[in-house]
């Protein structure tokens, strides 16, 4: 439906468009406070005090998962955990006070397993003891001439890990949840921005490469409101401007800066059902700004097309090889590429 009144409706589609664009980043933001709190995050970075009253289950039980304690008189069982045909780590068993626990301590602090340790401060995750933990108190009950029954009485079915207690994981966990949730942020922020100050928004910074962007604005969002040219559902023509004010994005182009234009057509299918072709529109400018208006009919394209055509006959109208060498002869090597070339040939 075509609005009667274009007053400001530049700047006011700027602002919806980056309305909708809020909700991405901000549910993936409260996504990442919900994980990290259901998850508890932040527990592998601040491991808690195993307190001499706490039995691993007990701990267990109150989501105490990473703890740092120190344990002594630690005997080696003679029995170790491998993965990949390597050793991860040397269990050990000790006494805390009426529970005899069993530890996985690592090689580095276990020194590749050494007999007995009289000491050692660790962080370590308790975890809960599986079928190869029922097999390695079977063992170690017959190694100590103990009842099955009984070491399964006297022994806690918690194992504390060391080499459990992951850091490296965790800190590409929190790598990932930093740099994704940082750029959720940055979006988030950038978008607010771009609602309450839509100059700073790209369409309308784009506008800088030709002149004042303010004035320049100001001057086509009068056009638009005064007298469009030529209208679609969401391209529109003035006397000095081509915008764009759709879902997918907006543009506004000095007519007189356009090179060259054509369209590209989609062929939308569902497995071998073909349903729809949609048609965008390609605009190229000086200054090497690129413009795309996705998903239109032919008919709104080719009226396009041909109005620009006629308001400027400098535009390349049409994809060809030749239209596309003319173009980058005219726009030239952009400035960046161009630094670079003088730099390489000048060590060369």
């Amino acid at each position: 439906m075509m609005p009667d009144n274009y007053e400001h409706y530049i700047t006011n589609n700027i602002k919806a468009f980056y309305k909708r664009r809020l909700f991405t980043p901000a549910l993936y933001l409260v996504f990442l406070i919900l994980l990290w709190n259901l998850l508890s995050l932040s527990a592998p970075m601040f491991p808690e005090s195993l307190h001499d009253a706490d039995t691993l289950e007990s701990a267990f039980r109150k989501e105490t998962e990473y703890v740092r304690t120190t344990l002594s008189d630690l005997n080696f069982t003679g029995y170790t955990s491998n993965f990949l045909g390597r050793i991860r780590g040397y269990y050990y068993y000790t006494m805390r006070g009426e529970e005899c626990i069993v530890v996985l301590l690592s090689p580095g602090t276990s020194e590749q397993g050494l007999p007995f340790i009289e000491s050692v401060t660790i962080n370590g995750r308790i975890l809960r003891g599986e079928k190869s933990f029922d097999t390695l108190l079977l063992n170690l009950s017959a190694d100590l001439n103990w009842t099955e029954n009984g070491i399964s009485n006297k022994v806690s079915h918690y194992v504390l890990s060391e080499p459990g207690y992951n850091m490296a994981g965790t800190i590409i966990l929190y790598a990932v949840i930093a740099l994704t949730g940082g750029y959720a942020l940055l979006c988030l922020i950038f978008f607010t921005l771009c609602i309450f100050f839509p100059l700073l928004s790209p369409p309308c910074q784009d506008l800088a490469l030709f002149g004042n962007p303010k004035k320049l604005l100001a001057q086509a969002e009068e056009e638009l409101a005064t007298l469009p040219q030529l209208a679609t559902e969401d391209m529109f023509i003035t006397e000095h401007f081509f915008i764009e004010t759709s879902v997918y994005g907006n543009a506004i182009v000095p007519i007189q800066e356009i090179i060259w234009i054509y369209k590209y057509s989609t062929l939308h299918k569902f497995f071998w059902y073909h349903f729809s072709i949609s048609y965008t529109l390609h605009i190229s400018a000086n200054r090497h700004l690129y413009i795309q208006c996705p998903k239109n009919i032919k008919s709104d394209i080719d009226g396009i097309i041909d109005y620009l055509a006629e308001a400027n006959h400098r535009i390349l109208v049409g994809f060809s090889e030749k239209n596309r060498l003319k173009a980058q002869e005219i726009q030239g090597t952009p400035m960046h590429f161009g630094k670079l070339i003088e730099f390489l040939n000048r060590r060369i």
